[in-house]
């Protein structure tokens, strides 16, 4: 089993990898692969609706937009993180996955694939970047997978982020949960598997 994440900041190391890299720890816990995809800095294209991928199956910009659409296609399971940028995701990671999900929105390449959403920002605006994710899953049949709270840490350097303990914690909730759709999903079991809870961890911003 193996799971692509999807790195959707321009900074290689900044927060939103600092959240991901939670979640593969405990992912290459339970004997799950991983891969990273990282956006990088580089301008990427819009969609402009030329339905061009409905005659060949990708995007006619062939760019990291194809590279990606094939790694989510290889994977088992999904995790989509951001960064907010005026409580949304960042634009240039929405742009690449409107043409992603469009283009492979006639088939069956993601249909039934396990996927989750997590977000990183300094305050506000986690949720309806979080929210704004999760619906290229909901409309490509991929079950959202989902965690003790909603997806998202708090901080504006990975040092801060590692000072969440809540937030942190819920990548490692997502993680287990990840973990188990995925077996289930191969095993045709209907349980998550026993394992061991952490004692909720609950981080405020005033103290």
């Amino acid at each position: 089993m193996n799971v692509l994440l999807i790195n959707g900041s321009p900074n290689p190391k900044g927060c939103t990898y600092t959240a991901l890299s939670e979640v593969e720890k405990v992912l290459r816990g339970f004997q799950v692969e991983t891969a990273f995809f990282h956006i990088g800095k580089k301008a990427v294209h819009g969609c402009i609706a030329c339905r061009k991928c409905r005659q060949t199956g990708k995007c006619a910009f062939d760019d990291a937009a194809n590279v990606c659409a094939d790694m989510i296609r290889k994977a088992d399971g999904l995790i989509v993180g951001s960064p907010v940028y005026y409580a949304s995701a960042n634009g240039a990671l929405c742009a690449l996955l409107d043409r992603v999900f469009f283009s492979t929105a006639t088939g069956p390449d993601f249909r039934g694939k396990p996927a989750a959403a997590i977000v990183s920002c300094r305050r506000g605006g986690a949720s309806t970047a979080f929210d704004r994710l999760n619906k290229y899953f909901t409309i490509s049949e991929m079950p959202v997978v989902s965690s003790q709270y909603w997806n998202a840490v708090h901080g504006n350097t990975p040092e801060e982020v590692l000072q969440d303990g809540e937030g942190l914690q819920i990548m490692r909730t997502l993680g287990r949960n990840m973990a188990a759709m995925l077996e289930n999903l191969k095993t045709g079991t209907s349980k998550i598997p026993s394992v061991e809870r952490e004692t909720r961890i609950a981080t405020n911003f005033i103290r």
